[in-house]
């Protein structure tokens, strides 16, 4: 295949909103995770495996897609604490996303996050260098993706 490029995937990748609305109404929105596929490019559709409220330990099934290319990932709830954060954490490739807020004098501040402190499992590495173009295009893309999400739920929270 090519030359490696674990080197590439990096640790850290934020993006960040402030939301003129209370913390309750931008948690009530980010926390009800089957709604991803309202705001993220990326993601088609969310199961939440064991019904609703989703909590710590809840278990998601995602279906993704660049361009044509689709592909499912699995999901658990690792980090919950109510009004302030939630992550899961992607079976597939060991990376975890989150949500976390903080009240503002105004409103929320909203910040979305994918941590891979240990780096990616080798098959997304190289899914990612074979199919959707590398790891310097794909996580540039995830960015955007980020910001755009963050824009759908800036909208729908002050909506």
């Amino acid at each position: 295949m090519g030359k490696p490029t674990r080197h590439l995937v990096l640790k850290h990748i934020e993006q960040t909103v402030d939301i003129a609305a209370p913390p309750e109404k931008v948690w009530e929105l980010v926390s009800d995770l089957p709604r991803l596929s309202e705001w993220s490019p990326q993601v088609l559709k969310s199961f939440l495996r064991g019904g609703r409220p989703v909590r710590q330990g809840s278990r998601l099934l995602n279906v993704n897609h660049k361009g044509l290319l689709v592909w499912p990932t699995r999901s658990e709830v690792v980090r919950f604490e109510e009004g302030r954060e939630i992550a899961w954490r992607i079976e597939e490739n060991g990376s975890t996303w989150s949500f976390a807020l903080e009240p503002t004098a105004t409103g929320t501040h909203l910040v979305q996050r994918r941590e891979a402190p240990k780096g990616l499992s080798q098959i997304s590495i190289s899914l990612t260098d074979r199919f959707m173009g590398g790891q310097g295009v794909f996580q540039a893309e995830l960015q955007q993706g980020m910001r755009q999400t963050l824009a759908q739920v800036k909208r729908l929270a002050e909506g």
